[in-house]
């Protein structure tokens, strides 16, 4: 790795005799206590820390008359404001001969004008204050951000509440985002790790289910400006909309601010269509995807919990000792230490928002591997739900997810974005407030309690990418295997 040259100051260099003086002067210097209490305190990996006591700060909530959710926390250390905001919408309300069309809605309001300024002149404008203002459309949420400024934000908000009323989609811009769309399905085999990925959503999900399908050249070639402008009519309103401010400002000139910007944008009644429920496989299921390649991609799983599940907190528990907490969980110990057959291998217990999450587990191995490294990970799913894990494996998941806890408020913005994500996915307001005290409650019992309730290998969907003709045993092995063509 290459360093960037460092300047040397005038006090860094010392001549012979004064450095000599100098190392006379710190041979008779005591050494710092807590130098010498590292020194006499033995394997630094049998150190104790009390717990950290946190309290994450509360950021004040307030609603406008059109609806609008407000949330502020006032930070004065920097002349910078920063505004974020979530509006309930997301692809999975996408008709479904238009798949695309949610994520490229929010691109273009980005890039694509409003009816006051072309979405050149708003680059311009943006540019000159150094502003910086996103927008954008994903699975469940959409979401739009403005950091900039203290002097500037006025014109700022003028500009980001101009286009999340007013976008007209250039047709310029609409082009441009579809080719970037379809450049990427062009490109979406090109990664093994992506294809067992999707592949896995697919077979999780269905194929056709929202959290799960994917668009096509046709779907993108038939959106049009018309799509963008019912799509962001039909969702964007004040009313269906909470936002976020932090930084140097006053609270009450705030208010009076964002109802100026948003004065004469009228709420409405938002109907969301129904979503296809995410529905139970039965039974595992193996697939495989033939690619010559020296590394099998793999992926294992199935549908997991809801974030409102109360075992949400011991399931995380088992899972860092699975195969999330750092390099200390079994399949990281096993898998690629022990045994050295995967560089990457893991696992996630991923809570769903508004439908069921997931389990993953996922690993890549040699191509001469396979076989083992597959059933090495379903050995250890199997595992955890047949003993006891054991005190030291307890204690040191709880202290790690407890001190990384802290790491989720770094930042007035990250803190506020919380306590908005807790209103808009319907979460207890003191979810918060609660969480390390679940987790400090976990016990050994519930672990294996809900490992048992919730893991279940006997319905392990597994998608495996690479050579077969390399494995070391056969997949057949394991049950029946159904081979996936991809699609070009």
């Amino acid at each position: 790795m290459r360093h960037k040259p460092v300047k040397v100051g005038r006090f860094a260099i010392i001549f012979p005799i004064q450095l000599t003086l100098l190392l006379a002067i710190l041979m008779l210097c005591p050494l710092p206590q807590a130098q010498a209490e590292t020194k006499t305190s033995g394997d630094p990996r049998t150190m104790r820390f009390a717990p950290i006591d946190f309290q994450p700060p509360k950021a004040e909530r307030l609603a406008l008359s059109n609806g609008m959710i407000l949330y502020f926390l006032e930070d004065h250390e920097l002349p910078i404001i920063t505004l974020q905001a979530m509006i309930r919408t997301g692809d999975i309300y996408e008709p479904a001969n238009k798949i695309g069309l949610a994520g490229i809605t929010g691109s273009v309001m980005r890039t694509g004008g409003t009816r006051t300024h072309r979405g050149d002149e708003i680059d311009e404008r943006l540019d000159r204050i150094a502003a910086h203002v996103s927008i954008g459309i994903d699975n469940t949420s959409g979401g739009a951000s403005l950091d900039i400024l203290k002097k500037d934000f006025d014109a700022g908000l003028a500009l980001l509440a101009d286009m999340l009323m007013h976008p007209t989609f250039e047709e310029e811009k609409l082009t441009i985002a579809k080719n970037s769309a379809l450049e990427h399905i062009r490109r979406r085999n090109d990664r093994p790790s992506s294809i067992a990925t999707r592949e896995f959503w697919k077979q999780l999900y269905g194929p056709e289910n929202p959290y799960a399908r994917e668009p096509t050249e046709k779907t993108i070639a038939s959106i049009g400006r018309v799509d963008l402008a019912a799509f962001h009519d039909k969702y964007f309103a004040p009313n269906n909309m909470i936002i976020g401010i932090t930084g140097d400002f006053q609270t009450q000139e705030m208010i009076a601010k964002l109802e100026k910007a948003f004065a004469g944008w009228p709420k409405k009644k938002v109907v969301f269509p129904k979503v296809a429920p995410v529905l139970e496989r039965n039974k595992g299921a193996i697939y495989k995807v033939i690619k010559p390649i020296p590394q099998t991609q793999v992926r294992m799983g199935h549908l997991g919990i809801k974030q409102s599940n109360p075992d949400f907190f011991a399931l995380s528990i088992m899972n860092d000792i699975l195969g999330s907490g750092g390099l200390s969980n079994r399949l990281f110990q096993d898998v690629r230490t022990r045994q050295g057959l995967a560089y990457s291998v893991g696992s996630v217990f991923q809570p769903g928002k508004l439908e069921r999450g997931f389990f993953l587990a996922y690993g890549a191995t040699r191509t001469d591997a396979t076989f083992q490294a597959i059933s090495t990970m379903i050995k250890h799913i199997e595992g955890i739900r047949e003993g006891l894990v054991t005190d030291e494996e307890l204690r040191t998941a709880k202290e790690a997810f407890l001190n990384s806890f802290i790491f989720s408020f770094s930042s007035p913005s990250q803190i506020v974005g919380r306590q908005m994500a807790l209103e808009y996915f319907d979460l207890p307001t003191d979810y918060l407030d609660q969480y390390r005290d679940n987790v400090a409650k976990v016990t050994k019992e519930e672990i294996l309690r809900v490992a048992k309730k919730y893991l279940h290998p006997d319905r392990l969907i597994i998608v495996a990418v690479g050579d077969e003709a390399r494995f070391d045993q056969p997949l057949s092995v394991l049950g029946k295997v159904e081979a996936l063509a991809i699609t070009p």
